[in-house]
């Protein structure tokens, strides 16, 4: 009797099988269609090609006319200056290695050759996290300045920003060398590429905390942390500018926090991937690809914002562009207000 019952039961449960598997392939996924790898590729040569050539022009412009001013105004520099022109000096390393990125993703390959492989990939990564270290040291100037100005302003000295500037160009230094020591010129399927040998993928796994944790994580943290202590304590100021401030404190947190968080999560979604901890069919693979790739190109339009929000929202700053605006164009510029003493080392 049971061999009677069970074989119908199998018979039932083959069937279901087969028709289900049948569902699936002939299921119409209509505008929903997942990217294929030469959608994707496709897509990036144009997408990433111009975005990374807008950032180029954009951000050498920016940071450009901010290291013009602040050396005209050597002079006259503070410790927040000192951090300005170190940070437009991260962006334009930076933003110089993009037209390689962008040269690469057109052809589809790795043409300059293994030393310019090394190179551009550890002066890249030197002025990304430079950038966003700078950024993070600026946090803490304004913070100290703020809460504590009686107690820190006596080190607020040239020699002391100098010796900070070394400790951060160092640091960057440091961790960018797995870049300049295991990143090579590899050839597969008859292209070459600019990226990890098998032997040392592990430093991709490196790569990924770093950029994560020092990128992200820890800037976010100080961030939060220093600003919702600022934030009160510019509010209680009697100033008509508080305001002023305070949404531009605001928008420093919101756009970094915008900008870089879909980039890391994407990275980290390809990591857990490639673990196999998360599914890896066709379709996951593609999409995340994709994801990489346009959250990456937005990531770096931050290098691009920079000189708008540290520097030319500063009344101060903004003065100093325009007279040295006057002297290469004839035409006159308008008439820019000073700040008060006590609001000008916080713009």
């Amino acid at each position: 009797t049971l061999k009677i019952i069970s074989t119908p039961i199998k018979m039932i449960n083959n069937v279901n099988v087969i028709l289900m598997t049948s569902l699936m392939i002939d299921f119409d996924y209509g505008d929903y269609a997942p990217a294929n790898s030469t959608d994707v590729k496709e897509f990036s040569q144009v997408f990433l090609a111009i975005l990374y050539s807008s950032v180029f022009i954009l951000g050498f412009i920016g940071n450009g006319l901010v290291v013009c001013v602040l050396v005209k105004h050597r002079n006259q520099s503070n410790l927040t200056d000192i951090c300005l022109f170190n940070l437009a000096l991260s962006d334009l390393l930076f933003v110089f290695m993009l037209p390689f990125f962008s040269h690469n993703t057109r052809v589809g390959q790795w043409t300059f050759g293994d030393f310019m492989c090394r190179l551009i990939s550890g002066s890249h990564h030197i002025g990304f996290f430079s950038s966003i270290f700078f950024m993070v040291v600026m946090t803490l100037d304004r913070y100290m300045i703020i809460m504590h100005a009686h107690r820190v302003a006596r080190y607020r000295t040239k020699k002391a920003a100098i010796i900070l500037t070394v400790l951060v160009w160092m640091l960057s230094l440091f961790v960018s060398l797995p870049d300049f020591i295991f990143i090579q010129e590899t050839k597969e399927s008859q292209k070459f590429e600019c990226d990890y040998p098998k032997e040392s993928k592990v430093w991709e796994h490196y790569n990924l905390f770093t950029t994560n944790v020092l990128g992200l994580v820890i800037p976010v943290l100080v961030m939060v942390g220093c600003y919702s202590r600022i934030i009160p304590r510019l509010v209680n100021m009697r100033t008509a500018k508080k305001h002023h401030i305070v949404k531009l404190i605001i928008c420093i947190v919101v756009l970094f926090f915008l900008l870089w968080t879909p980039y890391n999560i994407s990275l980290f979604l390809e990591f857990l991937q490639e673990r196999g901890i998360i599914l890896n069919d066709e379709t996951w693979y593609n999409n995340v690809k994709l994801s990489v790739a346009v959250t990456e190109a937005l990531a770096y339009t931050h290098c691009c914002l920079n000189p708008i929000i540290y520097a030319f929202v500063g009344e101060k700053f903004m003065r100093r562009a325009l007279q040295l605006l006057k002297k290469l164009i004839t035409t006159k510029s308008g008439s820019v207000t000073t700040c008060s003493p006590q609001m000008c080392w916080v713009l």
